[in-house]
Parts: structure tokens; sequence; C-alpha cells
């Protein structure tokens, strides 16, 4: 369901006097008084104690950032700060930071029709996508963002079983995944439907590309753009053969690192006195767009939600989080791998760890 971009009650919070930005270093800080330790501890056990809950899968890295300093790190067997974990879906909340950038340069227009080389037919209706429509999911291309094979017995139309996402990143599609992706038809008018698209994004990594360069060029223009100015020294683009960042799902940063990007979206964009991404962006993609029939809040390449704090976060297969949670003043970062029919348990754990932070109950 589409719905007016929604209002951002929920100010975000500036870094506290004292605090120094995590640029070279993250400071290091204790759990707030009113946050029982015990229960804390006993919940982060669940994971990553002496015998974690099989219903959580692998639990990799967990960090806590509270008041801009890491009150709690915690890693699984094999995982510590320095190692780069794979993002995901999560690679779609950098793009969009990607984008923002180039928006306030004034090479990039969100308003304006996509650039899309396949699209340029004269009765092409793919032409009156937006870029926004594109970062919004509300483009109207037919793509199954399936996370599995069709059963080979299925009976059903093999063109709607089969997973496009797969197809696309591990099949016919994997050299070259924008062109797989634009290759789609239109299945609803653009502006008209919300589907949840990896294609979508990889259509979006393209036209960046087209502007910051391929494999040898754009690595280093995110980094003086983006990573540098936070520190963020480990992160690391994949690229398919065509030369297009796979910006649906593979990027690879450590812990630290996702909380710094997390860290960056909940100051507004702005680090250590330098506005590296819009302000205005970071408000945008924290505007509640569209809900799916489960109750999944989309915002522009961020998810939302409707908790009272003004949560937001980075999401990806298996259960990455970067969550920025602004009347908290806090990131998490989870990342692990889960197995989709075990999806609740990290859920309401996240949510159970984000609750022990609140000192007034939040607003619905």
């Amino acid at each position: 369901m589409l719905i007016e971009p929604t209002a951002t009650p929920v100010p975000l919070p500036v870094q506290p006097a004292g605090t120094p930005w995590p640029t070279t270093e993250w400071a290091l800080g204790d759990l707030p008084d009113f946050v029982d330790a015990d229960v804390f501890g006993a919940l982060v056990d669940r994971a990553f104690g002496p015998q974690p809950e099989p219903a959580f899968g692998e639990s990799h890295a967990l960090l806590v950032v509270h008041h801009g300093r890491i009150v709690a790190e915690r890693y699984g067997p094999g995982y510590d700060e320095t190692t780069p974990l794979l993002s995901w879906s999560m690679a779609k909340s950098v793009l969009h930071a990607v984008v923002g950038i180039l928006a306030d340069q004034g090479r990039l227009d969100p308003n304006a029709p996509a650039a899309v080389p396949e699209w340029s037919g004269p009765d092409d209706p793919r032409a009156a996508i937006t870029l926004i429509d594109l970062l919004r999911m509300v483009d109207g291309l037919d793509f199954n963002e399936t996370y599995a094979l069709p059963d080979p017995q299925s009976t059903d139309n093999p063109e709607t079983a089969w997973s496009h996402c797969i197809d696309m990143l591990f099949g016919a599609g994997a050299a070259d995944v924008a062109g797989y992706a634009s290759g789609r038809p239109l299945a609803a008018a653009p502006g008209t439907r919300f589907n949840y698209s990896s294609g979508t994004s990889n259509i979006v990594a393209r036209i960046v590309g087209d502007l910051i360069g391929g494999p040898t060029k754009a690595p280093d223009w995110m980094c003086s753009h983006l990573f540098d100015p936070i520190g963020m020294t480990s992160a690391q683009a994949t690229f398919d053969a065509a030369g297009t960042f796979v910006g649906s799902s593979y990027f690879h940063a450590t812990a630290r690192d996702w909380a710094r990007f997390g860290l960056l979206y909940l100051r507004g964009g702005k680090w250590d006195g330098h506005q590296v991404v819009p302000r205005d962006w970071v408000d945008q993609c924290r505007q509640t767009t569209a809900i799916e029939d489960d109750g999944g809040r989309y915002g522009t390449h961020w998810w939302t939600t409707d908790d009272g704090r003004g949560t937001f976060y980075a999401s990806g297969f298996e259960i990455q989080r970067v969550i920025c949670v602004p009347a908290n003043d806090l990131v998490v970062v989870r990342l692990g791998k889960t197995p989709q029919e075990l999806y609740e348990t990290p859920k309401s754990w996240l949510n159970d760890l984000i609750a022990l932070f609140d000192q007034s109950p939040p607003t619905a």
C-alpha cells in the first residue's frame, strides 16, 4: 500500500559535547544507569553466550552505540572487529547515500526520468520511471524478489514462480545485473505499486556508475566523498563483469564501520562539522512511503517503523541490520546468518534490546 510520505516528528540527536567523532577510533562508554546490566547481559548471551540459542542461526557481530560511544560489542567464533562482513541488502542504503551526494552536487535529479538506455524508445512506457520511483521501489517493473528456487514439480507459470533476484545475482544476469533488471517489462504503471526489488537498486547503481566510473574509478570516488570522511576504512563494494556496483547486495565492512555508517545517518548526514550526506536526503529516507501486507514500512532505500522512537534501519537477508533509533540516540548493528524460518527470533531480540534503552515509553 502506498501512502503519502509521512512527517518525521522525532528529531535526530546531535553528537554530545565531549564525545569524539569515531573517525579514527571509537570512544568506549558504559551502559547508562537506567539499563539493567544483568538483563542486558542475559539478552546478549542468548545469541553470543557459551551456548547460544539455535533459533538465532549464526550470530557474527553485535555492536551497540549509545550517545556516540560503543557500550557493547560481541562477536561470534571466528569473527572480530577487523572482519569485513557482507551487507546483503544493506548495500541499498549505502547506495542511497551515494545518490544523495550526487544530487547535492547537481549531477543527478531524483525527480527526473531515470537515465536508462533500455527505456529510451519513444513509445516505451518505462521511460516515465523517475529515479525517486526507483529509490522508493514504485517503478512498476515486473520483478520477483523471492529468495528461493521454484519447485520443479510446480505447475505454476515458470515466469511468475521463478526468482528474478536469484537469476540476476547467480544465474543469467550475474555478469550484468543492471542490464538484466532494466530488461524487465512493466507490471504496473510507475508510481502506483510498491514492489521491493533488488533489480531496481542495481539499475540505480548503474546510473550512479555512469557518473562516478566503474571498478577502477568508483571506489576512489566513494571513499573520498563518503567513506574517508567518516573513517570507514574497511568499506569494499563489489562490481559485476559489466562494471556495475552490485548495489542491491554486495558490500563488505566491519561491524565498527557499519556502526559509523549508522551514526552518520543518525546525525543527519553530518560528521564532525562536515555535511557528508545532505540533511534533507537523510530526513526523506526515514519518511514512510509504503506499507507492506505484513506491516513492513519502507522509506527511500531505508526501512522505517512506527515504534514511536523514529527508528529507521538498513536491512539485509539473513537479518543484517544497522538500526538508528533517534529517541534513544542509539545505533545497533547485528550481523549474522539466520535462516528465513527463524527470522522472528533475532527480530524480537533486537526489539527487546532497543527497549532497554527507553528512558520513557515511546509514543506510537
